[in-house]
């Protein structure tokens, strides 16, 4: 989930370089989405793991 992130982050980049400021827009929107997602599965994944172990 961390690399389609990373992906749409550049996408963003490059688009926002190259003035296509749309699309530039909504790629960092997607990243952002995206990062967040990716944190709070990961935050979850690691409270899980702190509870399952006695």
């Amino acid at each position: 989930m961390l690399h389609y992130a990373l992906a749409f982050l550049v996408v963003a980049l490059i688009a926002a370089v190259l003035g296509f400021g749309g699309i530039a827009a909504g790629a960092a929107g997607i990243a952002k989405i995206l990062f967040f997602v990716f944190l709070v599965l990961a935050i979850g994944g690691f409270v899980l793991s702190l509870m399952r172990k006695p």
